[in-house]
């Protein structure tokens, strides 16, 4: 998945990705947090507030993922890794609109049945990310609000049917005109 956000960055596309925590990596979470561990201890020997930095949520992780894949000292990578912003969960903004999904990095097309695999989630969490109960629970109750708001606009889709097809015989004398005048 991150190859397709880095595909779409560099073509000019501004992207969001969002919900750091069902993204996956091939292999168990063992070999993973471990791989992770040796990540960590690579720091400047003299001034280790100099860098390199290593994050611990699942977001920054992605970004910095999907910027070792971009020449993001070039302007034109600086620019592509501009259009790129990453969050944990689904922030407020983003709540209210549509989202889409990367059919080419689904697990169930990309992953052999069987194959270990780790949730981004569960390796910032093990590697001490400490805000995964805390996104759940905000998590839980935007997906009770957002049920209540389809819910509510269903009814109100069913009934603005129902009201067009009261009036429908009452103004299609109306529409003829309209329609002959270019409406």
């Amino acid at each position: 998945m991150l190859f397709q956000l880095l595909l779409s960055a560099r073509r000019g596309n501004e992207f969001i990705c969002l919900t750091g925590l069902p993204l996956l990596f091939v292999s168990p979470v063992v070999r993973n947090r471990v791989k992770y561990q040796y990540f960590r201890q690579k720091r400047m020997n003299t001034n280790p507030s100099r860098g390199p930095f290593h994050f611990k949520s699942p977001g920054r992780m992605v970004w910095r993922t999907i910027r070792g894949m971009i020449p993001h000292k070039t302007a034109r990578g600086a620019e592509a890794l501009s259009r790129l912003s990453t969050f944990e969960g689904i922030p407020h903004p983003y709540d209210k609109k549509k989202r889409q999904v990367v059919p080419a990095a689904l697990r169930i097309l990309r992953l052999k049945p069987g194959r270990d695999y780790t949730v981004m989630g569960d390796l910032a969490h093990s590697v001490g990310w400490k805000h995964r109960d805390l996104l759940k629970t905000l998590e839980e109750k935007r997906k009770v609000k957002a049920d209540a708001f389809y819910q509510k606009k269903k009814a109100r889709s069913e009934l603005k049917a129902k009201a067009e097809a009261a009036v429908a015989g009452d103004v299609s004398a109306q529409n003829k005109v309209l329609e002959s005048s270019g409406y």
